[in-house]
């Protein structure tokens, strides 16, 4: 026969009820009970002694009761945090699980997205019981224990935590543009065409303009003339429009560059020594397992490319 679970850790945790919160919250951000007792469908009365039991319950005053209203005592607003988080992570968890509780979860970083959506989008047409929702963020990290994610692809140096992290592919930077960019041919562009030209930066630092330039053996900036965006993403989508001639990571831009849609004008490419990685949280379920081996096989095969196109047209640096 199966032991049966320790819950004593719940009774002694002598939490009020969950109606009793979801009063105090509510009345704490209305600070009036005629316009609480409507937000929570019942009469003004219930809600004053739904308060007074809750503060019975605790042993201290939550509101202050005055003539022009209510007011929350230092206590009761130290308390009120806690407790609409915890509501709201409720609330949010609840209606996760209540409408499609199989989907996957996965925030990725903005840039990350070019090769990730389309790669996801083939994999829910090969397996349509999979439901996959990504979450683009300008945050390159995640938090299992407080974000509701399944998994999450980041980007930066590689992780602590090799056992539920699977290397993707290294960013690897070199300028990009349109085929037309330039008027010639690509063999015979050098940086002194980079004169007068337009530079799409994708940090306000120019930081990876920066490093190319340093491994080509230039210091500063060959031209004047730049737009500078909050992402990758918009530099290189800039790029595509001819704006400018954007820094771009190789890998990301891999369907571009096969598309013919853009051209990596100069043979330099170079390893900045970041890195795009795929976390999830330990004992993953089958679905997530199902997205985890696909993005890895994705990811190898992106590799490869990337591996051939540097061995016959590019040559490749580590930065220092």
């Amino acid at each position: 026969m199966a032991t049966p679970p320790d819950l004593s850790y719940l009774t002694a945790l002598n939490l009020p009820s969950l109606n009793l919160l979801k009063t105090f919250s509510v009345v704490a951000k209305t600070l009036n009970l005629t316009h609480a007792a409507e937000l929570l469908h019942i009469t003004q009365g219930a809600v004053s002694r739904q308060i007074t039991g809750l503060e019975n319950t605790l042993g201290y005053p939550l509101f202050l009761r005055q003539a022009r209203g209510l007011t929350l005592t230092p206590r009761g607003a130290q308390l009120l945090p806690p407790i609409q988080q915890a509501l709201e992570q409720m609330g949010e968890a609840m209606k996760r699980v209540g409408s499609h509780p199989d989907t996957l979860r996965i925030k990725c970083p903005t840039c990350s997205m070019r090769w990730l959506l389309p790669r996801v989008i083939q994999l829910q047409n090969d397996r349509p019981e999979l439901r996959i929702e990504l979450t683009a963020s300008i945050a390159h990290g995640v938090d299992f224990s407080t974000e509701h994610f399944d998994a999450a692809v980041v980007f930066g140096r590689a992780p602590d935590s090799p056992r539920r992290a699977h290397h993707l592919f290294d960013e690897i930077l070199t300028p990009i543009c349109t085929p037309d960019f330039f008027g010639k041919s690509a063999e015979s562009t050098t940086i002194e065409d980079l004169a007068e030209k337009t530079l799409l930066h994708p940090t306000r630092d120019r930081r990876d303009w920066l490093l190319w330039l340093r491994e080509s053996g230039v210091k500063g900036l060959p031209s004047a003339k730049s737009q500078h965006f909050d992402t990758l993403d918009l530099a290189i989508n800039s790029a595509l429009q001819g704006y400018g001639i954007a820094i771009g990571d190789l890998t990301l831009i891999e369907d571009d560059l096969q598309a013919k849609r853009v051209m990596a004008p100069f043979p330099l490419c170079v390893a900045s020594g970041a890195s795009y990685t795929l976390l999830y949280p330990d004992n993953p379920t089958p679905a997530l397992q199902v997205a985890i081996d696909y993005l890895n096989e994705q990811a190898r095969i992106s590799r490869q490319k990337l591996s051939t196109l540097l061995s016959t047209s590019h040559r490749l640096v580590t930065s220092n």
